[in-house]
């Protein structure tokens, strides 16, 4: 005799959603709208309160730097605290906050969701097949927010091969750092300054073209790892979907501004005051008629040319280690020949400098691909380095993507000449 128990609606409810959620069909193409949609939010929402706190910080700047004159401090004093250390620090914060504060709780609320169990079980597969894992696609999706987040969510990996996979390859999905640059350089060369809602979507849809070449990158790295340094045999990976539940919004805010967010941003405050100081020194000590900012310049221009770049561009990434996002700022900076951070918040004044000083399309696509796949920021490699327990295998999370980067510029940059396309 078989008794059939009356099946449980939410067990129903459940398997209905899965059959649509981790259909080979149906899986990819929400996933893919979800992350645009997310993208479209955090990049939306996260103008107008970073144009605020920008704002503000920067009033209190020059308050501070009132009190430095009234004191009667040194112009050099004054100068390196507040329009060096205090002025870059700033920048990091009002740059970094708001769209941390947006994508966090989106993520964690996926999360609480159930959501995210499920994006590994369709990604399994393609990260198996490379030799790596499918926990990695978790690790990789909190990558988004922050690579050096993303490292330490490896420990979620149990096979030590596998987590070092991970870790190496974390760094080839764009953290919020890098995302306001790429969406600028979208917006002035692709879309168009105009704004709107149509502008947005379009930068958006872009943007989740460039982050899914990222995840093709991940993937050949991961399968070329695994095939070399890193050979072995998949492990099994049992995944239990747990089922879908009702996020607690109280508990979700908690967790992603306390836990994420302001750890995230503690740590890059952290290293972006003394970077300051560097920047505000070199940009202010002249040797032979010239800052040594400029010298620097000029010394990596002839190497940077070869990669659809330039020395200014190189040198404001190599400065920009501490965080991505005075990238754009110091590009400026060098560009007006100031002494301290500069920010164009038009984005037409901003193309115009930019194209006057030798960029074309081909440039910003260079510099895109670049700010793509290019060295981890300090944080991350600080991470990498207490994660794994060895500067050798962070020396390698540093190589690997800049090798790749430059290949790839090279490629663009020297394809475009042979084409004759400017």
């Amino acid at each position: 005799a078989v008794s059939l128990e009356p099946q449980n609606r939410s067990i129903s409810r459940d398997r209905k959603l899965d059959r649509i959620l981790t259909s080979p069909l149906t899986g990819f193409p929400i996933m893919l709208l979800l992350l645009l949609g997310i993208f479209w939010l955090t990049i939306t929402g996260a103008n107008y309160p970073s144009a605020l706190l920008s704002e503000g910080l920067f009033w209190l700047g020059d308050r501070i730097r009132d009190r430095f004159i009234y004191l009667g401090s040194p112009e050099w004093l004054t100068g390196l605290v507040c329009d060096g250390m205090y002025r870059t620090l700033s920048w990091v914060v009002a740059v970094m906050l708001p769209p941390m504060a947006i994508f966090f709780p989106l993520f964690t609320l996926l999360e609480d969701f159930g959501y995210l169990p499920r994006v590994a079980f369709n990604l399994d597969r393609c990260f198996k097949s490379c030799g790596a894992c499918g926990k990695q696609a978790l690790t990789t999706c909190m990558g988004f927010g922050c690579n050096a987040a993303g490292v330490v969510g490896c420990r979620i990996i149990d096979s030590p091969r596998e987590r070092l996979i991970a870790m190496l390859t974390n760094n080839f999905v764009p953290c919020n750092g890098r995302l306001p640059m790429l969406i600028s350089l979208i917006t002035m060369f692709f879309v168009g300054a105009a704004g709107g809602l149509g502008a947005s979507v379009l930068s958006s849809a872009m943007l989740v073209g460039l982050i899914a070449l990222g995840l093709l990158m991940t993937l050949a790295v991961s399968k070329f790892l695994s095939a070399t340094l890193l050979k072995g045999v998949p492990s099994s990976f049992t995944l239990e979907l747990p089922p879908y539940r009702r996020p607690q919004l109280g508990k979700v805010i908690v967790r992603s501004i306390f836990d994420r967010t302001l750890f995230v941003l503690g740590r890059a405050a952290s290293v972006a005051a003394p970077a300051g100081l560097i920047i505000w020194l070199l940009a202010n000590i002249h040797a032979g008629g010239d800052t040594l900012l400029a010298h620097c310049a000029g010394f990596l221009d002839p190497f940077a040319r070869v990669f659809g770049l330039d020395g200014v561009i190189l040198l404001a990434f190599i400065l920009g280690l501490p965080a991505n996002e005075i990238v754009i700022p110091l590009i400026i900076m060098a560009y007006l020949s100031q002494g301290s951070l500069v920010e164009l918040s038009d984005l037409t004044a901003l193309r115009s400098l930019l194209i006057d000083n030798g960029w074309t399309w081909v440039t910003a696509l260079c510099v895109m691909v670049f700010s793509l796949m290019h060295w981890p920021c300090s944080t991350t490699c600080l991470t990498i380095k207490k994660e794994s327990g060895s500067w050798k295998w962070t020396a390698a999370a540093v190589a690997i993507p800049t090798v790749c980067g430059l290949i790839l510029c090279f490629l663009i940059a020297n394809a475009c000449r042979l084409l004759g396309i400017a």
